[in-house]
């Protein structure tokens, strides 16, 4: 990697790699807390619903599921308002409040009393997600030099799939035998560590001076903006349709015992860093390309899974595919809206995540709406297919319009983002 140069100061290849881990770890628990409650639903619904939990599990999970929507919303609410607020802060401050913000949240999710107040909890804790994740990869762009975004992106977002891999079964694992309070406070711990982390190791970057918030809203006044969203905003609920209920597929459908969740848990985390690594290197080649491929594999595999669902082997290999799938689009979809965003760069590295959220909380909500209808826990995996459908849509209109106005002649709109200044040493 090419050191970046700040007149005589070197920033080394080690030291830029130190940065980048101190911004994945952030990534890590981010993955821990968003994550964690899918593993551990039954036992959040059996400990905060416990009459509700009596009469009808199925219910009780349904419900509990709204603690996922609850967290999916905050980011849908935090990621621009602080991206827009704050776009003229020095990354670095940024990041570390934010930080401060994710490890008090944390806490008091673990700590609140009833439903009502862990729901309120885990919304003001999901603040931080998407301004995080944003600023994290605009720095880690930066660090990663010109021609490397979606790697960048995927850097940061490798914290995410590693903690589905490694830290949301451990911790959930800790949370079956310790209590699900424990788990969370857990997760605290994690973000308290990477607050240390970026302290000393992610050097000093200043903000963009130009931005106002006026100029960072701009970015809604623009179609493809408004279509990149939606087509993370929809098309990626299909992931989470089936992901916020995977606990019951694999105990009720599949017929596992609750100690095999961890285990499914991290295939999936498996199949989401793989996935990752895919869509990074496949953005930086051709967004379009790569996000009408990982659609289509999406989709095969969420009828897989619908179909071997009942099976240990279909499980298996149809929730590696389908997270993989999923995780391969993230990068796509944040460079797509970068490209889009022509100078609302901070927004729109930050918006990425307030569309995967809303689909978070759409996915939760419509699965879980589908469970208490009595359809069963399959039933969300045809609701995540309809969505994925969608999301193709979605994305053929917007590269469609991308043609057609070049055709004409008329500017696409699209914008690679350039290289910021080169990032002092402090």
């Amino acid at each position: 990697m090419t050191p970046i140069l700040d007149g005589p100061t070197t920033m080394s290849s080690a030291r830029i790699r130190l940065a980048l881990l101190a911004l994945a770890l952030g990534g890590f628990g981010i993955g821990s807390t968003e994550f964690v409650a899918m593993g551990l639903l039954p036992n959040i619904a059996h400990d905060l619903l416990p009459q509700v939990y009596a009469a009808s599990p199925d219910d009780a999970n349904a419900q509990a599921g709204w603690i996922i929507s609850a967290y999916a919303l905050g980011v849908v609410v935090g990621a621009p308002t602080i991206a827009a607020v704050a776009a003229r802060w020095p990354r670095k401050k940024l990041l570390l409040w934010l930080l401060v913000a994710f490890t008090v949240g944390t806490i008091a999710s673990a700590v609140a009393p009833t439903f009502q107040l862990v729901m309120l909890a885990r919304f003001v804790s999901a603040l931080p997600h998407g301004a995080y994740f944003g600023i994290a990869s605009l720095v880690a762009a930066s660090l990663m030099g010109p021609g490397k975004r979606g790697r960048g992106v995927a850097f940061v977002l490798s914290g995410l799939t590693i903690a589905n891999v490694i830290g949301v079964p451990a911790i959930t694992w800790i949370g079956q035998h310790n209590g699900w309070r424990i788990a969370y406070l857990v997760v605290a711990a994690i973000f308290a560590l990477t607050f240390v982390a970026v302290a000393f190791l992610v050097p000093w970057q200043a903000g963009n001076a130009k931005a106002t918030m006026r100029t960072e809203l701009r970015a809604f006044t623009r179609l493809q903006v408004w279509l990149a969203l939606l087509i993370g905003a929809i098309g990626f609920g299909g992931f989470f349709a089936v992901y916020t209920y995977i606990a019951p597929i694999v105990t009720t459908v599949t017929g596992l015992p609750e100690a095999s969740v961890p285990l499914i848990l991290i295939v999936a985390g498996l199949g989401m860093t793989v996935g990752n690594i895919l869509g990074g290197r496949a953005a930086d080649h051709s967004v379009r390309n790569s996000m009408l491929l990982f659609f289509a594999i999406l989709l095969v595999a969420l009828a897989a899974l619908w179909l071997t669902a009942s099976t240990v082997v279909g499980l298996v290999v149809s929730v590696f595919v389908v997270a993989g799938a999923c995780s391969a689009l993230s990068p796509t979809i944040q460079t797509r809206l970068m490209d889009v965003a022509h100078d609302s760069q901070s927004i729109a590295a930050a918006l990425n995540h307030s569309a995967l959220n809303i689909a978070n909380a759409s996915g939760a909500a419509l699965g879980g709406l589908t469970i208490a209808a009595g359809l069963g826990y399959l039933s969300p995996i045809v609701v995540g297919a309809i969505l994925a459908v969608a999301g193709i849509l979605l994305a053929l209109l917007s590269f469609g319009i991308d043609r057609s106005r070049e055709r004409r002649g008329v500017d696409t709109g699209v914008v690679h983002a350039q290289r910021p200044d080169p990032i002092p040493v402090d």
